[in-house]
Order: C-alpha cells, then structure tokens, then sequence
C-alpha cells in the first residue's frame, strides 16, 4: 500500500525569488546557533527573539537580495521553516 505524502517541499519555491514572508514573523531564540547580538532581541521577561526592522522584517534579512545574512548561524526556528514547506506556502499564500 502507498501511503501519499502530504508534506512535500514545493520545488518552485526558492528563498530567492520569495517575498521573505516568513521574515516577518516573530522568530523566538530558543537554543544558540551563533546568532551575532546585534540580530538578538531581549523582551522584558528576558526571552529573546531575532530583531526586526522598522519594516516589520528580519534584521538579519539583506534587503537586496532577500536572502539571509546569517543562514550559517540561522536560529532553529528558521532551520525547522523549510523551503517550500506547507508552512512556508501558508505564510506565502496568507501574505498574498
């Protein structure tokens, strides 16, 4: 019996032709991957998220290109959102 898979990357989606919806989102740091301090964000409570921009984006986010500046040392969250994952066409789908 073939079981379908329902959670395959679409391979039309690359991060370099994306609108970098998911760099929009709250990215919470959880464990440490390297993030540079000048990308962390510390909230009263003393948890930590990547910094965002006046526009709502990712520090980390090189405007020209859309590409990660800090993919090497990207936090888990950022590593667990694959590209062209379900989650990653939802957000597309929803910033859209």
């Amino acid at each position: 019996m073939i079981i379908p898979a329902t959670n395959v990357p679409d391979p039309e989606i690359t991060c370099s032709s994306c609108e970098a919806c998911c760099c929009r989102l709250e990215v919470l740091l959880i464990t440490d991957t390297g993030v540079p301090e000048k990308f962390i964000e510390t909230d009263e409570w003393g948890g930590q998220t990547m910094a965002r921009l006046n526009d709502g984006w990712c520090a980390a986010l090189d405007r020209s290109t859309m590409m990660c500046r800090i993919y090497e040392v990207r936090p888990w969250v950022c590593r667990e959102f694959e590209m062209g994952s379900y989650e990653c066409q939802v957000e597309r789908a929803d910033h859209l």
